[in-house]
């Protein structure tokens, strides 16, 4: 947490503190419809490992409450700002605690020379950010869409709502023998040679092995790898994270040995039974593609709701996760991305322009939490 002169411009701030206290800060957080683990304590405390300054900011004016976990980076292009899914806003949409919040977040801003500051909402309603100063941005760390599992259906309930494929190649990873068990910080390395591979074979960019690591130590019970296994071979992995009634699956990885025994499907649906039995209320599979995403805002006047199906013809990219990831059944949960408050105007235009010559080394600076 940044104390010094910075500090001195909050205390001037009526009704801001500064939340020093964990436990706090997450029953918060927790207690938000718009609350998200990308705003909880613990993922700030990972984040604080490789290189991110985090501040935990709250604010009450007429009635509501805003807060936000901020995380400020050093880079060529000046001091980055960003609220990843957040701020977190009582009752949500409240303006006027907003505003306050935002008061003085730009001042706090401004006091550091950031040229802007950037906000990811966890909420599918665009309306109360541009009504607070902020202009919709170009670029977004977060994904801009995802599947949502209700988990307060019963398992059978769940388990009719996959797609028969996805039905079948659960039931046949468990009639072959593969079996999932919880691993440990002591199965990083093996699991990170199966998200090494996966990358690899569908060519997207993977965090070091220290990162999963710490992610396991931080994260601590809220935590789990799971690792699907057969006849001895490691064969997947995922990590999924939960954080007040929702579980996310993060990260996953997989080998080409013994594909045709389907442990990712299986493993997933594990993951899922063992979200449920936790008492989470919903299953997030974290991030679909942008196309998905703009295919299912033409389908949302749609009664019943229907997923949109991923073009065969269409390799590479996310397009094959999303297939995996659509047979579980969900729903589809659209963000209203990201806004920015520009403080200069030249400074932002250039961040506009290299940003997407730049996302490698951001990901490398765990910026972003997918």
């Amino acid at each position: 947490m940044t104390t010094g002169p910075a500090a001195s411009h909050l205390a001037e701030a009526p009704g801001l503190r500064r939340i020093e206290r964990a436990a706090e800060w997450d029953d918060f957080v927790a207690s938000s419809p718009e609350g998200h683990l990308l705003q909880s304590s613990r993922w700030g405390d990972l984040k604080a490992r490789y290189g991110w300054t985090v501040e935990r900011l709250m604010a009450a004016a007429g009635g509501g409450v805003a807060g936000a976990q901020v995380f400020w980076r050093r880079t060529p292009l000046g001091p980055l700002a960003y609220v990843p899914r957040g701020p977190v806003v009582q009752p949500a949409g409240h303006l006027e605690a907003g505003r306050a919040l935002l008061e003085a977040l730009h001042r706090l801003a401004r006091s550091r020379r950031a040229p802007f500051l950037k906000v990811e909402p966890n909420s599918g309603d665009p309306a109360p950010w541009p009504a607070l100063g902020l202009r919709p941005s170009l670029h977004t760390f977060q994904p801009r869409a995802t599947l949502l599992l209700d988990l307060t259906e019963d398992l059978e309930t769940l388990r009719m709502r996959q797609l028969a494929k996805t039905r079948y190649n659960t039931g046949l990873a468990a009639r072959k023998g593969v079996q999932v068990r919880r691993g440990s910080v002591a199965d990083i390395p093996a699991f990170f040679k199966l998200v090494e591979e996966t990358g690899h074979r569908n060519v997207f960019a993977v965090r070091s092995m220290a990162y999963y690591r710490d992610m396991l130590e931080v994260m601590g019970d809220q935590a789990e790898l799971l690792l699907a296994t057969h006849e001895g071979d490691l064969l997947a992995g995922i990590i999924a994270v939960r954080f007040g009634p929702e579980a996310i699956y993060l990260y996953g990885g997989s080998a080409g040995l013994k594909r045709n025994l389907m442990p990712t499907y299986l493993l997933q649906w594990e993951a899922i039974r063992r979200a449920r039995e936790q008492g989470m209320a919903r299953y997030d599979l974290w991030g679909v593609p942008p196309e998905v995403a703009e295919e299912a805002e033409a389908l949302a006047e749609e009664r019943p709701f229907r997923l949109p199906v991923a073009r065969d013809h269409q390799d590479g990219d996310l397009w094959g996760v999303y297939r995996f990831k659509r047979g579980f059944g969900g729903q589809i949960q659209l963000y209203c991305g990201a806004y920015d408050y520009v403080y200069s105007p030249i400074a932002h235009g250039l961040w506009e322009r290299v940003l997407p010559h730049v996302r490698g080394w951001l990901r490398r600076s765990q910026v972003s939490g997918d």
